[in-house]
């Protein structure tokens, strides 16, 4: 579709993503998940774009389907669908079930890489960043935090107006193509290499044995531990707490409190 074919313009597209972006989570449902959050984004495109009652109402029902995405990342399957429904809009030819069939089809996916980006790398690096900050005493870690929800404002923006851009096909080999899996493979890599950097500094677990032999200096088990290896405890820990939620998969509450125990029984027996 040419640019000067467009029916829509750039303020229907921004006022959409801002519709999706601030409220894509408030109307979750157990049977529909985002559907009226989906519906409600693109409806004042929608009414534009089919000024006939009949087919406006039928808009509206086709995107009240079952949804459910990341918010980032999946903005690329709202943008896509704007251009699908604007196509339809237009020429007429293209069938309703075809948008909610790519519709549905491309939600998975971006889940999984929005996840895996935003949820899973970039929140949690500002977050340790922000915490590191703040306990070092700079007044910036108090703000640091609201990077992440510039920064993905910024980023779902730019993603959405992308799918919107390129439609399916575009996005279809996008997707295929591999590039996707390489990003998110850097982006885990580099999430990894910070959280290891961020344990290895304030992670502490000092050993307080000691044993006092005759004539002789008290054995003091920690600094025989730093001579072997700097930081051994706090390594061992972080490993033994990776290895468990690897292969148990149990919650992160039941996790901590048995650290939390763990670590006062210890000091009580005056190990720690």
């Amino acid at each position: 579709m040419l640019l000067d074919d467009k029916l829509l313009n750039k303020n229907d597209l921004n006022r959409s993503y801002r519709n999706w972006f601030f409220f894509a989570e408030p109307s979750h449902s157990f049977d529909r998940v985002q559907s009226l959050s989906f519906c409600t984004t693109i409806q004042p495109v929608l009414r534009k774009l089919y000024p006939d009652d009949q087919e406006y109402k039928e808009a509206l029902e086709r995107h009240m389907q079952f949804f459910n995405t990341e918010g980032i990342i999946g903005s690329v399957v709202v943008g896509m669908t704007i251009s699908l429904e604007e196509e339809k809009a237009q020429k007429g030819e293209l069938p309703g079930d075809v948008i909610t069939s790519l519709k549905t089809g491309l939600m998975g996916p971006m889940a999984g890489i929005g996840d895996t980006l935003n949820w899973g790398t970039l929140k949690p690096i500002i977050l340790a960043l922000s915490t590191t900050l703040a306990l070092s005493g700079h007044l910036i870690g108090a703000f640091m935090a609201l990077l992440y929800p510039i920064l993905t404002y910024f980023i779902g923006a730019r993603i959405f107006k992308l799918g919107y851009s390129l439609g399916r096909e575009a996005i279809g080999k996008l997707l295929k193509s591999g590039v996707m899996n390489r990003i998110i493979e850097s982006c885990g890599l580099m999430g990894l290499m910070v959280m290891g950097a961020l344990s290895a500094t304030y992670v502490k677990l000092p050993i307080s044995l000691e044993f006092k032999l005759e004539n002789t200096e008290p054995f003091v088990v920690q600094n025989m531990l730093d001579s072997i290896i700097p930081g051994l405890m706090p390594f061992l820990a972080i490993f033994g707490i990776y290895f468990y939620m690897k292969k148990k998969g149990h919650g992160t509450s039941l996790l901590i409190l048995s650290i939390i125990i763990l670590c006062l029984v210890l000091s009580f027996v005056g190990v720690l």
